[in-house]
């Protein structure tokens, strides 16, 4: 059995004890439910050239991946496709899953889980009006977006980027998507 040195506590015999006490509300019934951000991501690429966008971010001009967050009842690969059509005008196809990276935002302060894909572009709509806050759609190089510093949205954008660079790939099959309790 394991334990806990400094206190010779049977840990493993308690775990489930510790964790229900630890995930009660009922003593306090305002507690809400942690829950991360769920967001998705694509990386672009069109020969040493990525998708990025421009945006306006609490104020200050900031550049990203296209990316956002997963709407109830969507399945991650339909978010990705979504968010890139909304904040570039290309619609998409999704070749692999890069990575699912965690991270506590620096400008919200809470959780976010990211699902990053590989996509590849297939049409633009130039007249496609972009999302709230989206400046425009650009396409800069590795060594661009390394040069953006402190005005790239998160470290998530290089992280992916030199993932993808790296030649991590997972099929798309990995992600499972059930859309509603009991339909099979």
């Amino acid at each position: 059995m394991a334990q806990w040195p400094l206190f010779q506590y049977p840990v493993a015999a308690h775990l489930p004890i510790l964790m229900a006490d630890s995930l009660s509300t009922s003593d306090n019934p305002t507690t809400e439910t942690w829950r991360p951000h769920v967001t998705v991501a694509c990386v672009v690429a069109d020969g040493d050239r990525y998708l990025m966008v421009e945006e306006e971010v609490s104020g200050r001009l900031a550049y990203n991946q296209p990316a956002g967050h997963l709407d109830d009842g969507e399945s991650l690969v339909a978010a990705a496709l979504r968010e890139t059509l909304e904040e570039t005008g290309w619609t998409v196809e999704l070749q692999h899953l890069i990575g699912i990276h965690q991270w506590r935002s620096t400008e919200h302060g809470d959780a976010v889980i990211r699902f990053s894909f590989a996509a590849r572009g297939i049409a633009h709509d130039a007249a496609r009006p972009l999302d709230k806050g989206i400046r425009r759609a650009l396409w800069l190089t590795r060594s661009e977006i390394a040069d953006l510093g402190e005005r790239l949205r998160s470290p998530l954008v290089l992280l992916s980027i030199d993932a993808w660079l790296a030649g991590q790939r997972l099929p798309l099959s990995t992600l499972d998507y059930l859309p509603e309790a009991g339909s099979a």
